[in-house]
């Protein structure tokens, strides 16, 4: 039987509804919810729009830097990238495969480079000069702590992070991650960041504090979206100094 029949047939296959079972740190140690296909694929549409708002387009490049633990969105952000039909690359986010995100960069010239850590930028901080390495990459999404280096170094990074089992992703206008309002609930107390699952996401999670320090701005963005918007206090340290 031919690879093409055999996928066929897989695909006439009764598939589970879970997907992933995912574990996550909250402020009282970690936390597991449930994970659907139908649910990836709403996150795919979500992630999907997110990237096409920042102009990324069919037949251009990407390189993703995550972690085997982070298929809860990395999954749904490789859907998006094929449904819009980048042509990706993906490394180790830990410092020890910045190796890999060097010749990603350099053999693909990526548009974009999504997730890149502190780890993997103190990496290449040992061979390569940051700002020159990524002046010409139009889209850099950067986790918190990477995002005051690579602003430090003169280069735009938009904030890219899981936020429990969410994620938050940044707009053009660079004013906080927006979280999908139509799958989740991130709140804030005593500067201190929560989630819980929206109506729609259907598994239950009640409000979860996460120990992450961080705001939530709720409204209306100058980008035209409803969703919440989070701003990370790491993330946010270089502003802070600056002002």
């Amino acid at each position: 039987m031919a690879r093409a029949d055999t996928l066929a047939r897989a695909r006439e296959l009764d598939r589970p509804d879970l997907a992933y079972l995912v574990r996550f740190p909250a402020a009282d140690g970690m936390r597991e919810t449930d994970l659907s296909w139908a649910q990836i694929a709403r996150d795919t549409a979500w992630i999907t729009d997110r990237l096409r708002g920042h102009g990324l387009t069919a037949g251009e490049r990407a390189v993703l830097t995550a972690s085997g633990f982070e298929g809860f969105w990395c999954h749904a952000m490789i859907g998006a990238l094929r449904g819009l039909r980048v042509t990706y690359g993906i490394a180790e986010a830990m410092g020890w495969d910045h190796r890999r995100t060097s010749v990603f960069h350099r053999e693909l010239r990526p548009q974009a480079m999504i997730g890149l850590s502190a780890e993997t930028l103190e990496g290449l901080s040992g061979t390569a000069d940051i700002a020159q390495m990524f002046r010409q990459t139009r889209l850099l999404l950067a986790r918190p702590a990477a995002v005051p280096v690579l602003r430090g170094a003169g280069v735009p990074a938009f904030l890219i992070s899981a936020v429990g089992p969410a994620l938050a992703l940044e707009c053009p206008e660079r004013s906080g991650a927006h979280v999908n309002a139509a799958e989740w609930r991130v709140g804030e107390r005593d500067g201190q960041l929560s989630v819980a699952a929206g109506e729609g996401r259907g598994s239950p999670l009640p409000e979860t504090p996460l120990g992450i320090a961080g705001r939530v701005i709720t409204a209306r963005c100058a980008c035209g979206s409803e969703d919440p918007r989070v701003l990370f206090a790491q993330a946010d340290q270089l502003s802070s100094a600056r002002s």
